[in-house]
């Protein structure tokens, strides 16, 4: 039986869907975290399969990537946001949301390559972000985006400044596995995320009492999410990873 830790956001219900209602579902025993505790269930030994964020690759000894998908963006993502009531230009201090070392790592990337700003940051603790001051500049992930956006004056959709900078798309988050698990034993994994990608409807049916309210979450599972990890996705997480050594 796997153990696969992975993410209990809006954007990862389908995979989560696939893990739990295929027909593989008796193969996996799964733990639902935030982003940066499935890199550290990885590196703790206590996962086999996990989700983790593309910032958190190079924390982790050893790895093989699980090959087809990810968390990924061709387009505006719509929860990965800078959010301000002030242009880039006058923006000072930006708070950080650490449910999410890539997010983190991205928008100090932006500012200092692409943006040509040079802040201070400061680190927020879990759950601060959605009761912070709307005055203050933040980096918000995740569903609270959708409640947080309507309050700020300026909007960065921080996918879609990537692409801007670089021309390629962006991946939030592959699934990685210990380099010890046979091949094997990850057809069913693959064939259960495939199942999850290819049922959408049915995972907002299973998931309805936990959706946010006055989303189109189909259309943003379906339009802003993308979840094939191909050589052009490639490319974008290595671009990224080079910023970061």
């Amino acid at each position: 039986m796997l153990r696969i830790s992975a993410v209990s956001y809006l954007n990862t219900f389908p995979f989560v869907y696939g893990i739990q209602s295929s027909s593989y579902r008796d193969h996996f025993r799964l733990h639902l975290d935030v982003p940066s505790l499935c890199a550290e269930r990885m590196k703790k030994g206590e996962a086999d399969v996990a989700l983790v964020p593309a910032g958190a690759l190079p924390t982790l000894d050893e790895f093989t990537l699980v090959p087809g998908f990810c968390i990924g963006a061709v387009k505006e993502v719509k929860t990965v946001l800078l959010l301000s009531q002030h242009p880039l230009d006058q923006i000072h201090t930006i708070y950080l949301d650490f449910d999410s070392r890539t997010s983190v790592e991205l928008v100090k990337i932006l500012a200092r390559h692409h943006w040509n700003i040079q802040p201070d940051y400061k680190k927020l603790i879990p759950g601060e972000a959605a009761a912070l001051d709307p005055d203050k500049t933040l980096v918000a992930i995740g569903d609270k985006t959708f409640l947080l956006r309507p309050k700020y004056r300026y909007v960065y959709d921080l996918a879609t400044e990537w692409i801007g900078f670089t021309g390629l798309p962006f991946v939030f988050a592959v699934w990685v596995v210990r380099p010890e698990v046979p091949s094997e034993a990850l057809l069913p994994l693959t064939e259960a995320l495939r199942y999850g990608i290819s049922n959408i409807p049915k995972c907002l049916e299973h998931f309805s009492d936990r959706l946010p309210r006055g989303v189109d979450c189909r259309s943003y599972l379906e339009d802003n999410i993308s979840y094939t990890f191909d050589n052009e996705k490639r490319q974008g997480m290595e671009k990224f990873l080079q910023f970061l050594v």
